[in-house]
C-alpha cells in the first residue's frame, strides 16, 4: 500500500475514534510539577497546548499570576478544575467572509467570533476588523472582557470577535459590502440574550449601523442584538464618550483617594481615536492639561493644551470613507503653536508628564517608555486600551511608586455604558444625556473602591492590577461554582 494513503488512513482512525480535544490531551499530557502552584500549572498547560498564541498567554498569565491568593482561599475552586475550564472558550466560531469591491472583484477574508464564558450573563465584547487580527489575539481579548465585564456588576459575560478586514482606504460601499457579508453568517449565533457584539478597533458607528441593518433583514426582527448603534435606531446617549469619560472618573477617584485631583497636572496621552478624544476633553474639564496625543504616523506636542474638537475632526474624517491622505498632522493646521513629529507615535512617552494614559492598543508602551515615564516624574498610569502596558513595563512602573490602572477596570466604560445600553432597549426607553453619565460615573468610582478594597482584602494594598484580577474573577468563580460542571 502506498505511504500517503496508509498514512490518510491512520489520520481518518484517529479522527474517528478521538474528538480534537481529546486527541490533544492524550498527545500532551497534562504538566505536573512538583512545586507548582494551581495557577502556575495551569499557565505551563496553557504554554505548551497553544504555542502559537502568544498574546491569549500574555493575557492568561496577567491574570492567573494575581489570583493565587484567593485560589488559596478557596481550594474548592482546584477540585472543581475552575481554572482548566475559564481559560478555554465555551465556543470559536470561524468563518469565511466573501465580498465584492468597488472593481468587482471578490474578496475574502476571515470572521470570527469567540464566546468565552457566559457564566454571569450572554456573552458581550467588541468587534475588531484589523488585518492584525487571529484568534489568538481575540482570545487574549475576550478573556479580559470576561473580568472586566465582571467588574461593571452589570449580568454580562465575555467574548470577543472581529475579521482580519482593514476598512481603512476602503469606500463606504465596500464597509457596507464586507458588515452585510459578515454579519449573514455571524446572526446565526449572536441575539439580545446570547451573544451582543459592539465596536472594537476598525468598527465604529458606520460598521455598527450597517450589521445590525443586516441582522434585521435577515431575522425580520427589531432586537438590543448590538450596542454602539445610532441614536435614532437605539443607540444610547454618552456611548461614544464612555470609554474615556470612564478612563478619567477611574483615574480621578484614585487621586481623590490619596487627597489629590487633575487640577494643575500634565497629562500625556496615546493615541487619538475615540477613547483618547473623551478622555481629553474630560480630563480638561476637570483642571488637566493634555499636551500630547498620537496615531499611526506619529505625534503632536501642544503645550497649550490638545484641542479635543480638532481630535475630533480629524477622526471623523478618518471615519468618512474618503480619509485618504488623513492623518493627525492635520492638527497643526488648525493649531499652528503645536508641533507635529513624524515617526513612532510612541514618543509621547518622552515628555514630562504627571498622568500617562494609553488609549490606542496593546503592547504600545514598552519597558524603556516606562523608564522613561518615571525618570520624567510620571506618577500614574490610566490604560485606556486593553493591555497596552507590556508586562515587563507594568512591572518597572508598579515597582517605582507608579500607581497603575489597568484596562480591565480603567477602561470598562465603554462596555458599562454598552450594559446600560441593552437595559434601555430591552425597556424601550431612551434616558437622557446626564442620566447615562451619572450612572457611568457612579459606577466607575465604585469600581475603583472595589478594586482597591479587594487588593487591600488580600493583603496587596496598592496593588491595583491584582484587585482588578480577583474583584473580576471571584463573581464569575461563584457562578460557575453554583452551575456545575458546564
Amino acid at each position: 500500500m502506498p505511504l500517503h494513503i496508509l498514512v490518510m488512513i491512520c489520520e481518518l482512525s484517529f479522527a474517528n475514534v478521538f474528538s480534537l480535544p481529546e486527541l490533544s490531551s492524550r498527545l500532551m499530557p497534562p504538566v505536573r510539577g512538583e512545586n507548582m502552584t494551581y495557577s502556575e500549572r495551569v499557565i505551563a498547560e496553557l504554554e505548551a497546548r497553544y504555542p502559537e498564541q502568544l498574546e491569549f498567554i500574555q493575557a492568561a498569565k496577567e491574570v492567573l499570576e494575581t489570583l493565587q491568593p484567593a485560589l488559596d482561599a478557596h481550594p474548592e475552586y482546584e477540585e472543581n478544575a475552575l481554572l482548566e475550564r475559564i481559560v478555554e472558550p465555551e465556543r470559536v466560531i470561524m468563518f469565511r467572509v466573501p465580498w465584492v469591491d468597488d472593481e468587482g472583484k471578490v474578496q475574502v477574508n476571515r470572521g470570527y467570533r469567540v464566546e468565552f464564558n457566559s457564566a454571569i450573563g450572554p456573552y458581550k465584547g467588541g468587534l475588531r476588523f484589523n488585518p492584525t487580527v487571529t484568534v489568538g489575539m481575540l482570545k487574549f481579548l475576550g478573556f479580559e472582557q470576561i473580568f472586566k465585564n465582571s467588574l461593571t456588576t452589570l449580568p454580562m459575560g465575555g467574548g470577543k470577535g472581529g475579521a482580519d478586514f482593514d476598512p481603512k482606504g476602503k469606500s463606504n460601499r465596500e464597509v457596507m459590502a464586507f458588515c452585510q457579508s459578515f454579519m449573514t453568517e455571524l446572526c446565526r449565533h449572536i441575539g439580545p440574550n446570547t451573544d451582543v457584539p459592539a465596536g472594537d478597533l476598525g468598527v465604529g458607528g458606520r460598521e455598527v449601523a450597517y450589521m445590525f441593518g443586516q441582522y434585521k433583514r435577515i431575522r425580520n426582527e427589531w432586537t438590543g442584538v448590538l450596542t454602539g448603534k445610532g441614536l435614532t435606531f437605539g443607540g444610547s446617549l454618552a456611548r461614544t464618550e464612555a470609554t474615556g469619560y470612564g478612563l478619567v472618573y477611574f483615574v480621578d477617584e484614585y487621586l481623590k483617594s490619596i487627597g489629590d485631583s487633575f487640577e494643575g497636572k500634565k497629562v500625556v496621552v496615546h493615541g487619538s481615536g475615540n477613547v483618547a478624544i473623551y478622555a481629553i476633553q474630560k480630563v480638561a474639564q476637570l483642571g488637566g492639561t493634555v499636551i500630547a496625543a498620537s496615531d499611526t504616523k506619529g505625534w503632536v506636542e501642544d503645550q497649550e493644551g490638545i484641542d479635543y474638537q480638532v481630535l475630533e475632526h480629524i477622526y471623523n474624517k478618518k471615519r468618512s470613507g474618503h480619509d485618504q491622505g488623513v492623518s493627525l498632522a492635520m492638527y497643526v493646521d488648525e493649531r499652528p503653536n503645536a508641533i507635529w513629529h513624524d515617526g513612532d507615535g510612541r514618543g509621547v512617552w518622552q515628555l514630562p508628564c504627571d498622568i500617562a494614559l494609553p488609549c490606542a492598543r496593546e503592547n504600545t508602551l514598552h519597558l524603556e517608555d516606562a523608564q522613561a515615564l518615571v525618570a520624567n516624574g510620571c506618577k500614574v498610569v490610566g490604560e485606556g486600551a486593553n493591555m497596552p502596558t507590556t508586562p515587563d513595563a507594568t512591572t518597572y512602573l508598579m515597582e517605582n511608586g507608579v500607581a497603575f490602572m489597568p484596562g480591565k477596570a480603567a477602561n470598562a466604560g465603554g462596555v458599562l455604558v454598552s450594559g446600560l445600553e441593552m437595559s434601555q432597549n430591552a425597556e424601550h426607553l431612551s434616558w437622557t444625556f446626564e442620566e447615562v453619565d451619572g450612572k457611568l460615573e457612579s459606577l466607575m468610582r465604585g469600581m475603583f473602591h472595589n478594586v482597591d478594597d479587594t487588593a487591600r482584602e488580600y493583603g496587596h494594598e496598592g496593588n491595583f492590577v491584582m484587585g482588578a484580577n480577583i474583584a473580576g474573577f471571584l463573581k464569575v468563580a461563584e457562578a460557575m461554582m453554583a452551575q456545575g460542571v458546564c
